[in-house]
């Protein structure tokens, strides 16, 4: 993806930012992936390391900010270069966000194995999978400056809303059927919305690199589909 500068360096610092923030990206993929199979394994210890891990996320991101910043102060980029550098930047800032989320469920995957398993789960892994595969293919579109492969993402967040959907009125009736489980089932629905975050996360990268390439927004209407609208759960940090 080289735009061939005159100074060569310059074209070898865009890439280290590249480099960086595909790193980065990897890292909270796999965070998220840790996060969920500590969840179906009830393993605390892979969630405590998952927890952990996320600091590795948090210095890449600080890499990319330094980096970047260094190329805006010596290179004074324009035009395409300026979109690469200032897209780097947000999107080190949403993939920060993603590994917290991948914190938050794992923080919550030590609450729940503290107590006996009386709430489905099948459905979390299920959205983990997709998420998981958003980010991947985000980090593909990224790393080749594909628009087409960012749209295709930018497509399919409503399908994870959709299933969140599901499964948040299938634990809301398992907790109407059996009060027991209304602990584990209130972690669970955080789980899922926090996976549902990321996947919409990853429709901001997606349209942070559609913007990058082409140098305009997509002109459709973002596709949505989470309707359940609960305040105690949008609040959820990050």
């Amino acid at each position: 993806m080289s735009s061939g500068h005159i100074v060569k360096s310059f074209d070898e610092e865009l890439e280290d930012v590249r480099n960086t923030i595909v790193e980065m990206g990897g890292l909270a993929e796999s965070q998220l992936e840790a996060a969920v199979r500590s969840l179906t394994e009830r393993n605390t210890e892979l969630a405590l390391k998952t927890i952990e891990a996320d600091k590795a996320v948090d210095s890449l991101e600080q890499e990319v900010d330094n980096k970047a910043i260094r190329v805006l102060a010596l290179r004074n980029p324009v035009a395409d270069d300026l979109r690469l550098v200032i897209s780097a930047l947000k999107i080190a800032s949403v993939l920060e966000r993603v590994a917290d989320y991948a914190a938050n469920i794992s923080k919550r995957v030590i609450a729940l194995n503290t107590s006996p398993s009386l709430a489905p789960i099948s459905s979390i892994p299920r959205m983990g999978d997709m998420v998981r595969r958003m980010i991947d293919d985000t980090l593909k579109a990224y790393a080749i400056g594909d628009p087409d492969l960012a749209y295709d993402v930018w497509r399919r967040d409503q399908e994870v809303d959709q299933l969140y959907n599901s499964m948040f009125r299938e634990l809301l009736t398992f907790m109407m059927e059996d009060p027991r489980s209304i602990t584990s089932c209130t972690h669970l629905i955080f789980m899922a919305k926090n996976i549902e975050r990321i996947g919409d996360h990853m429709t901001n990268i997606a349209e942070i690199i559609i913007y990058q390439v082409t140098g305009e927004m997509p002109t459709e209407p973002r596709p949505k589909g989470d309707k359940t609208s609960v305040t105690m759960i949008e609040n959820e940090n990050p």
